[in-house]
């Protein structure tokens, strides 16, 4: 027990390096690409730091031999969304205030309303008709259609946030640690590197923090369908997490915010495509409930910002309290 848990901590410690790596090198490749702040987290932070949770399933369906390879694979592809839209929420939130509280920002967040709402509606949209396509069942060309669909789009979001620039000019960001390490310019060829090396740490970091949760979860008894919406998504969704809360350090809140928002759009196709085409994709139960939750905190955070024409760390907090009212509701019922 004691080596897995020490096995936990060092995979934790490894994600947490990677994101300041690749927090560093994504914002480089945008100021390079001269695109907005949006486009740089809602795109390119949120689809590189989805990698691990989008691999998951994958591996659950082709190389895990087990009788419960469809359930883990249908969870992970359903808890990721969930968590992203509640935990990861109400980390964001609680970020600001902490640092607020200590004097190293203000809690009114700067994040972009048109950004995130943006990407609040697509994966509103896009999400829904994914949980009702599991009515498709046993319908192979509908199916098939449905997931084009959904990875069409995909492509016209990306259409959409690269066009706007994604709202805000991006800052100058902090000189690249890789070019620190070797003495040279914030060239290219060295962005691709660290992103590189950032992202192979955050995957194989993810990789390993999994095996060893699963591992944990097995002596506690815990059933697969639970470890795929909870533990898995929790350890794979790490990099968001860590990302947005050095952002919010960093006053960049359209970064942080649109990491976790950009992250559910991407969500809410890619894996879903595979869950769609390769599993029974049959969302009910406990997976029901985890979708709608996710759909129910990203609706009202969307009518927050309509609203108010602003971005409330508080009202993220509360609606991201919603995964400890489901933790609750798995263990009494």
């Amino acid at each position: 027990m004691i080596p897995d848990i020490l096995a936990l901590l060092a995979s934790l410690a490894a994600i947490l390096f990677a994101c300041f790596l690749f927090t560093n090198a994504i914002e480089w490749l945008g100021n390079r690409m001269k695109l907005g702040n949006g486009a740089v987290g809602s795109v390119l932070a949120a689809v590189g730091t989805a990698l691990p949770e989008t691999i998951i399933p994958i591996i659950a369906v082709f190389f895990f031999k087990g009788a419960g390879a469809g359930q883990i694979a249908v969870g992970a592809i359903a808890g990721a969304p969930f968590m992203l839209g509640t935990l990861a929420f109400f980390v964001t939130g609680a970020a600001v205030a902490v640092y607020s509280l200590y004097g190293k920002r203000k809690i009114k967040m700067n994040a972009s309303p048109d950004v995130i709402s943006r990407d609040l509606t697509f994966f509103i949209i896009v999400y829904s008709a994914a949980v009702l396509s599991t009515l498709l069942k046993g319908h192979g060309m509908v199916k098939i259609a449905a997931g084009i669909t959904l990875l069409l789009s995909y492509i016209i979001y990306v259409k959409i946030t690269f066009s706007d620039r994604g709202g805000e000019a991006l800052e100058e960001p902090e000189a690249l640690y890789v070019s620190r390490l070797f003495r040279a310019g914030n060239s290219m060829p060295l962005i691709i590197i660290q992103l590189v090396v950032s992202l192979a740490i955050l995957v194989s970091g993810a990789d390993f923090f999994v095996n060893n949760t699963s591992k944990l979860s097995l002596l506690l008894g815990v059933p697969p369908l639970i470890l795929s919406i909870l533990i898995t998504p929790f350890a794979t969704e790490l990099p968001e997490k860590f990302n947005s809360v050095i952002w919010i350090g960093r006053n960049k809140d359209t970064l942080a915010l649109g990491n976790i928002t950009g992250a559910m759009v991407f969500q809410s196709c890619f894996p879903v495509v595979f869950g769609i085409i390769f599993t029974p994709w049959d969302i009910k139960g406990t997976t029901l409930v985890s979708a709608i939750f996710a759909l129910g905190t990203a609706l009202l955070n969307l009518i927050w910002i309509r609203v108010t024409k602003s971005v409330n760390a508080w009202f993220l907090m509360a609606t991201g309290a919603v995964y400890f009212i489901f933790i609750a509701w798995i263990f009494i019922k």
